[in-house]
């Protein structure tokens, strides 16, 4: 029997989407007013995804405290607070749409959560927009 835990978490970042390839006027035709120069910020919710089998000496799939220090850890303090174009190494030379940004979180929680666990995650841009990985 598998059962699936979620944590959500939340943060703050700013970003710019931008390619570096193209030149400004075809990234403003692109990707209008979220390739502001000055860039602009998103409150992101996020929700992580666990799932297995009920551990019978622990009652758990996973420890959630665990999950919310792994969470914690490697995506809120690497990410809240941040521009994501210019403070963090993840995005230096990747475009940080909201499914790059989904992809890059997943890699560095799988490396974090038992690989014997199934891992998903959905992240909210906005109240309407949000994506999931893997799908």
């Amino acid at each position: 029997m598998k059962i699936t835990v979620c944590r959500k978490a939340h943060f703050n970042s700013a970003h710019k989407l931008n390619n570096e390839n193209w030149d400004k006027i075809k990234n403003q035709e692109v990707f209008g007013k979220c390739n502001n120069p000055n860039y602009h910020g998103h409150n992101y919710d996020l929700i992580v995804k666990v799932t297995g089998t009920i551990n019978e000496e622990t009652g758990y799939v996973i420890d959630m405290k665990h999950l919310k220090q792994v969470i914690q850890e490697n995506i809120i303090k690497k990410f809240d607070h941040k521009n994501l174009n210019l403070d963090t190494k993840e995005f230096e030379h990747l475009n940080p749409t909201a499914e790059n940004i989904a992809v890059v979180i997943y890699n560095i929680l799988r490396e974090r959560i038992d690989a014997s666990l199934d891992l998903k995650l959905q992240l909210y841009e906005t109240e309407r927009n949000f994506v999931e990985y893997p799908a």
